[in-house]
């Protein structure tokens, strides 16, 4: 058995590959456009799976945009996606830094979570061993669920 990828359905394309892409980090693998069955499949890697992902066309993640809106309840129920990042304290900061609330931060050096513009949660994983607890995200507080 093999992990291929996970399906997630977004309503603003652009909005989600502006959090996935341009804040989380991942890179676009490739695109599907469907015009008899009006939707878009985008396919994304995180940085150390790209060229895994180039030879198996996994480990990946699918945005599903459906090109006539939809309204999706349930995001909760998805449970959440899971990265291993090399530094989570610089990368919280980043996502921060560029308007990405924190939903359960850092404090013990080793796992975070946020959330997409979807309300998809998204655990943060240190690689290795946790880092040292630190300032600010020790004494920082949960905000909304994840």
């Amino acid at each position: 058995m093999e992990y291929l990828h996970t399906m997630i359905r977004v309503t603003d394309l652009d909005q989600s590959l502006d959090f996935f892409v341009n804040k989380l980090g991942l890179t676009e693998m490739r695109r599907l456009d469907n015009e008899k069955g009006r939707y878009t499949l985008v396919f994304l890697a995180a940085g150390d799976d790209i060229e895994r992902a180039k030879q198996n066309q996994a480990p990946l993640v699918e945005l599903t945009y459906n090109w006539d809106p939809e309204v999706y309840t349930g995001g909760r129920n998805f449970g959440h996606l899971a990265y291993r990042v090399d530094d989570i304290y610089a990368l919280c900061d980043k996502l921060m830094k560029a308007g990405v609330t924190i939903n359960r931060p850092p404090r013990d050096g080793h796992m975070a979570f946020i959330r997409t513009p979807d309300n998809i949660s998204i655990e943060l994983l240190q690689k290795g061993e946790a880092l040292p607890p630190a300032e600010p995200w020790k004494s920082m507080p949960n905000v909304g669920v994840w």
